[in-house]
């Protein structure tokens, strides 16, 4: 696997913070930053009228006529329990309702310290939910031990427990030495297949190198399901939020370059997600000049979506307070003044 030299890659991040985007240019990004936000809340104290509310702001993050032109976010990010709050609210908000994802962090989020079996009845009982998106979590200590083969395997089997077994995209039926994964454990499969995104942790993951080959034994494990084939059902992510540092411009850079390197090796597209930490505008917009020019000229199989990876379908923001610092950035452009933090709504 590549090594990854650790000043360039920093140099390389940095470099994406200098350049000026501006006028209608940034208008444009503003939105498409705001489009491609999972709207998350993954607190103890989560209750359901508190994912309702979420679900709102998700459905229409502005307020007002002078907003209502601005575009849904991507999704909304629950733990498993609220799943079902956020489907019914959302398939109650109507047309714009249908178009936001539900995404649940299952599989023992955030250790992925359970039991194989226990993570993945997690991740059936939130598909059958209503979830479209599942944000899994590796066993971080199994990869930093060397058993990738380990890792690798529990990867297949929570694409499995999304309801992809046996599906066109050719997923395999079994998983190898996968307890709860054999091709008996999942007779009875969710009706839906719900989207795979696979976080790293890369907080604990101590190296560049390790982030590096992380993300390719992930994207490896996704390819040899067969997932991969479509655009936008397999993704990995950079953290949880729970740990600290989250999502850093070095480690999303060699994240996005495993995934352009498998896209020329395979033509297949995987997603990028980085979560944890971004909270402003600004940075959100350096996040895309970031994915422009680092994967913004691959040649785009059939079915690939509009925009390619400066689309939703395959690049996500997690995050739960960056959506009210796009809503002042987008005022402050209309407007010319800023709004205080206590004028834009909290979910």
């Amino acid at each position: 696997m590549p090594t990854v030299d650790k000043v360039m890659a920093e140099q390389r991040a940095a470099s994406f913070t200098k350049r000026s985007i501006k006028g209608p240019s940034k208008a444009a990004g503003l939105r498409l930053a705001l489009s491609m936000v999972d709207l998350t809340t993954l607190e103890g104290k989560d209750t359901p009228e508190k994912v309702r509310s979420l679900c709102r702001k998700a459905v229409w993050p502005g307020e007002g006529e002078a907003e209502a032109d601005l575009p849904s976010v991507a999704a909304v990010c629950v733990y498993p329990t609220m799943v079902a709050a956020a489907r019914r609210e959302l398939d109650h908000l109507g047309p714009r309702g249908a178009g936001v994802k539900v995404a649940s962090v299952a599989t023992g989020f955030p250790s992925g310290q359970y039991p194989l079996k226990v993570r993945l009845d997690d991740v059936r009982r939130a598909v059958a939910a209503g979830a479209d998106e599942i944000d899994m979590v590796i066993s971080r200590g199994a990869f930093l031990a060397g058993n990738h083969r380990q890792v690798a395997d529990e990867i297949e089997a929570t694409v499995e427990a999304c309801g992809w077994a046996g599906s066109s995209g050719g997923v395999r039926g079994g998983v190898r030495g996968g307890a709860g994964g054999g091709a008996g454990a999942n007779r009875r499969s969710p009706p839906r297949f719900a989207h795979l995104k696979v976080i790293l942790e890369t907080g604990e993951l101590e190296t560049l190198d390790n982030v590096r080959r992380a993300s390719d034994l992930a994207i490896a494990a996704l390819h040899s399901t067969g997932v991969t084939r479509i655009p936008g059902a397999a993704f990995i992510k950079t953290s949880t939020g729970k740990v600290e540092p989250a999502a850093t411009m070095p480690v999303t850079l060699v994240m996005l370059e495993a995934i352009r390197d498998h896209a020329l090796a395979t033509g297949e597209l995987v997603g990028m997600k980085p979560a944890g930490g971004i909270r402003t505008a600004k940075q959100a917009l350096h996040y895309l000049v970031m994915v422009k020019e680092t994967l913004g000229n691959l040649d785009l199989p059939s079915g690939a979506p509009d925009g390619g990876y400066l689309s939703p379908a395959l690049f996500r923001i997690g995050a739960s307070a960056l959506v009210n610092d796009l809503l002042r950035q987008v005022r402050w452009l209309r407007e010319g003044r800023y709004a205080a933090r206590y004028d834009v709504a909290e979910a």
